[in-house]
């Protein structure tokens, strides 16, 4: 695995992460007859929140982003994208396994949505993820906090001692 680290996101690295996003997800929004040039990075731009956005670097470069934005019940794991030259190498697994260790910390249940057929959705289901629905474009899934402090025994009451 390469060295990789995560930093917190800027304003400035917004167009960055637009172009990576036109890498990352052209090939399957090709497939499902959805891209367009423009709308792929526009929908960044439009969502882009660098308060719960972290920039992946490795080697001292850009080389992914992924965001963790609270809403409601959960937290929404968006816009997770990887170089496609890096993927394969364990830095996306682990990525995900340091914000999905932080969301079972606080007690947290995380939410995503992948495009369907994407080779992602394999990444997040290793992960503990599960489908929750799908539509003819996305498949949403849903991942509860796994606790970190499993009993060894659990306490018996003194009626169930009897």
């Amino acid at each position: 695995m390469a060295d990789w680290k995560m930093r917190p996101a800027s304003a400035a690295d917004v167009e960055a992460v637009a172009e990576l996003r036109a890498v990352v997800l052209r090939a399957d929004l090709e497939r499902l007859g959805r891209y367009d040039e423009h709308r792929v990075r526009q929908r960044l731009r439009d969502g882009f929140a660098p308060d719960h956005t972290w920039v992946i670097e490795v080697g001292g470069v850009l080389a992914g982003c992924v965001a963790l934005r609270p809403a409601g019940d959960a937290r929404w794991l968006e816009h997770f994208y990887l170089d496609p030259s890096l993927q394969g190498r364990g830095i996306g697994a682990a990525v995900l396994r340091v914000l999905l260790e932080r969301c079972d910390h606080d007690g947290t249940r995380v939410r995503l949505n992948v495009l369907r057929g994407s080779r992602a959705q394999r990444l997040y289901e290793r992960h503990g993820f599960g489908v929750e629905t799908e539509d003819p474009v996305d498949v949403f899934m849903i991942r509860e906090p796994v606790s970190a402090h499993v009993p060894a025994h659990r306490v018996v009451s003194a009626d169930e001692a009897q």
